[in-house]
């Protein structure tokens, strides 16, 4: 086994099981070292700190498996690890419900693993070079346990390139999904595309947020923006919205809010969609002087980098702007950020900064995050990337 030493003073967070280290942590490593190898990080005085996956092109140089020094990782280690992420969703998820998440990356313990369930099918993304190297034994022990109808891969995305990874995509297991795969939540019928869609096809993590948005919903009219396939506006229209407009600028996904629609028997005049830019079509609305009961602001992650920050910061702070300038007195804003480097914190800074400049005074009604079968582990705040506010003018 590969042994990694770290320099003196850099073992402090792994002391905290915090499970990244970083390239400017480490001391003396092998040259060649393969990509997804399993290596034994010491200190600098040769204490055993923890067993990791070792990717040579990520700044992120091991993601820790265990802290365990008797843990080996094989089939066995990753069964385990399977079993007690599925107990652990066992114990809150609805029966009806057929979409969820099993697997949460480093804050279950399986860093650079996404595992999704849809129905009867999964969809995976390897994102670090551990779990791409792990690739088959992952699948064997996924079919060991549940048995799915197939298994999907969907693992192309750009942070594979950080680890050097190519992009990739297609079945692992047993059969192709369909086109679109119907799942249930709660009350209300989805039909996922876990092929082309975003992320593994559903925002799962939006799951419970969906249905405490729709209980500040009941006889308003609803903007939703960034609607993708309308998730949020079937759930505002099922709890007694007045009329929901959705701003999508895919056609495609479009075409899908108004499947989902007619598969939950809602339709005909309650449902308006709009294909445009966001910003855009807001400002047209502020123009023409329309207004609205409820805005809901669930956008695309504006800050992928550090460096983005500010740039991503001052997108934020202009959609909320012109949000609340669409609302009449005693409207509800819905608003959201996906960015982990964007704080709690900071995002409330920003709408708050937002509702100045429009001149406009608000009160937090809700904090809002993401699901929990998206678990953040005490140990990895980085795991919390979703947050949302709901704010009453």
């Amino acid at each position: 086994m590969t042994m990694i030493t770290l320099k003196p003073g850099r073992e402090k967070t792994l002391r905290r099981h915090h499970p990244w280290v970083f390239s400017g942590a480490i001391q003396a490593v092998e040259n060649d070292l393969p990509a997804g190898a399993t290596v034994e990080i010491l200190s600098a005085s040769g204490e055993w700190l923890a067993r990791g996956a070792w990717s040579g092109q990520s700044q992120i140089r091991i993601r820790v498996w265990t802290y365990r020094q008797d843990e080996k990782i094989d089939a066995e280690f990753f069964r385990r690890r399977f079993k007690q992420a599925l107990e652990y969703r066992q114990s809150f998820t609805r029966v009806t419900d057929s979409a969820w998440r099993l697997v949460n990356a480093e804050s279950d313990g399986l860093p650079g693993l996404i595992v999704d369930r849809y129905a009867d099918y999964l969809v995976c993304q390897f994102l670090a070079a551990g779990s791409e190297h792990h690739k088959q034994v992952i699948v064997d022990e996924l079919n060991n346990l549940l048995s799915p109808s197939g298994i999907y891969e969907r693992s192309d995305v750009d942070v594979r390139k950080k680890e050097g990874l190519p992009l990739t995509k297609g079945c692992l297991s047993g059969s192709e999904p369909p086109d679109l795969v119907p799942v249930k939540q709660g009350s209300l019928h989805f039909l996922v595309d876990v092929r082309q869609g975003h992320k593994t096809g559903m925002y799962l993590d939006q799951h419970y947020n969906r249905e405490i948005v729709s209980e500040f919903s009941g006889g308003r009219d609803v903007l939703n923006c960034f609607a993708h396939t309308g998730n949020f506006a079937l759930a505002a229209l099922q709890a007694g919205a007045s009329h929901v407009t959705n701003i999508e600028s895919s056609a495609a996904a479009i075409a899908l809010i108004e499947k989902q629609a007619a598969l939950n028997g809602i339709g005909g005049d309650s449902l308006s969609n709009i294909q445009g830019d966001v910003f855009h079509v807001l400002r047209q609305y502020r123009d023409a002087g329309r207004q609205f009961d409820m805005v809901i602001l669930d956008p695309p992650r504006f800050v992928s980098s550090a460096r983005e920050l500010k740039r991503g910061c001052r997108g934020y702070k202009d959609i909320n702007m012109q949000a609340i300038k669409l609302l009449r007195r005693g409207g509800v804003l819905a608003t959201f950020s996906c960015s982990g480097h964007v704080s709690p914190d900071l995002f409330q800074k920003v709408v708050a900064d937002a509702a100045l400049d429009a001149g406009c005074e608000m009160k937090i009604e809700r904090y809002l995050a993401q699901a929990d079968d998206h678990p953040v582990a005490l140990h990895f705040p980085e795991g919390r990337y979703l947050k949302g506010l709901i704010c009453r003018l």
